[in-house]
């Protein structure tokens, strides 16, 4: 006849393995969370097939703008070169709305799972626990105790291996779950970086969506001013292109006299100042970059030697940095207006579109304060030809040379 001593220990092994081989809840809710997760990989399977043919097609639509900007300046070519862009920016935000979509359901996947080892890591810890109570009640009981209450040597030996293999099992119960506690904050840390992704995203999608404005009023824009004439985009285009070259040959030419006529006194006052270059308007999305490839009137008017930066009509303009008003251009005309400052570091800003002006030439001002308000609203003042909508154009140069101004900016 077996021992209590035998029973307790084969009782101790037999529990071990029923919790850790044979649970039916368990079982079955692994499975339904197995279910769900894979339906969730194939979902976010289907969202990148879906974003893969979109990159496709946006690129082919790439491929016709560049071809259209290398064409003569002709109204149809300029018209072309915007439609393009109007629907490449349209699957940039139907891509960017599948990417949310997927990064969503990435999202929700990693959700389950950290949910489910969850509940696995406090089964596991509840099993351990038991089953440390169990080994500990058996060894209680002193060596020469068990074999004399054994029937015989083979009895006390099976009571040792019992209790030998529970502690085993133990120590795998133990190292499974630091590997699923492991897993956990490693699914934590992704889940972080999902998170940030979504906002990135959406950050995004309102950017894309400002773009398509901008276009949709570029095109507007042009039609208003053409009337779909032939001829009257070329005057336009002749007289953009004078007032650009007018505008290069003024800033350069301001700034140079006015660095000569200045005192000692007046400039070490400027490189006192602070020169260092921060956002003449509140912070906002940049419609065009600094020799943006994807200017649309870059074949009209060239390079494009500054940002654009979105903002109301009539937003407050404040300047950049310390330094001296060198030229204002603005009489309340229709015609392209500006605004430029020098400053220390041989630096210099130009504010163009402006509506309103608040200084003159040889006033010194100081960094964050107001010069006058944004414009750029096709045929208000001083928004000039081929504007596409209010915005804020930003120049930074380097001794007279126009420099990409985020490579200055705070």
């Amino acid at each position: 006849m077996k021992s209590k001593l035998i029973k307790s220990a084969f009782l101790i092994f037999l529990s071990l393995l029923i919790v850790s081989v044979w649970n039916p809840s368990s079982a079955l809710m692994s499975t339904s969370i197995d279910q769900e997760i894979d339906a969730l990989n194939l979902k976010i399977q289907n969202q990148k097939k879906q974003i893969e043919s979109l990159q496709a097609r946006q690129k082919e639509y790439q491929v016709q703008i560049v071809a259209k900007q290398n064409d003569q300046a002709s109204l149809s070519n300029q018209l072309s070169v915007i439609e393009n862009r109007i629907a490449k920016t349209g699957l940039d935000i139907e891509e960017t709305g599948l990417e949310i979509d997927k990064t969503g359901l990435e999202i929700k996947k990693v959700e389950i799972d950290s949910a489910n080892l969850t509940e696995k890591i406090e089964e596991q810890k509840m099993h351990i626990s038991n089953l440390l109570r169990l080994v500990y009640k058996q060894e209680q009981t002193t060596a020469l105790e068990a074999l004399l209450l054994n029937d015989s040597l083979s009895d006390f030996l099976n009571q040792v291996k019992y209790l030998e293999d529970a502690n085993i099992q133990i120590g795998a119960s133990v190292k499974d779950l630091k590997q699923q506690k492991d897993q956990l904050e490693k699914n934590k840390e992704v889940l972080n970086g999902k998170s940030e992704d979504m906002l990135a995203l959406k950050a995004k999608l309102e950017e894309k969506k400002s773009g398509l404005e901008w276009d949709q009023e570029s095109k507007n824009s042009i039609l208003e001013e053409t009337k779909s004439s032939e001829k009257a985009f070329q005057s336009l285009l002749t007289k953009a292109r004078a007032e650009q070259q007018q505008a290069q040959i003024d800033i350069t030419n301001a700034e140079n006299s006015i660095r000569q006529k200045m005192s000692q006194k007046d400039k070490n006052k400027l490189e006192d100042g602070d020169s260092v270059i921060a956002w003449p308007v509140a912070k906002n999305y940049i419609t065009t970059g600094f020799h943006d490839p994807d200017y649309p009137f870059r074949k009209i008017i060239g390079e494009h030697s500054a940002i654009d930066i979105r903002a109301p009509q009539g937003s407050t303009l404040r300047t950049a940095a310390d330094g001296y008003v060198a030229k204002v251009k603005f009489n309340g005309s229709k015609n392209y207006a500006y605004i430029m400052i020098i400053h220390g570091n041989n630096l210099s800003t130009v504010y163009g579109h402006v509506s309103a002006v608040n200084v003159s030439v040889d006033q010194y001002v100081v960094k964050g304060q107001v010069i006058g308000r944004t414009g750029a609203t096709p045929g208000t003042a001083g928004a000039g030809p081929f504007t596409t909508g209010p915005h804020l154009h930003f120049e930074v140069r380097k001794d007279g040379i126009p420099v990409n101004p985020l490579n200055y900016m705070q």
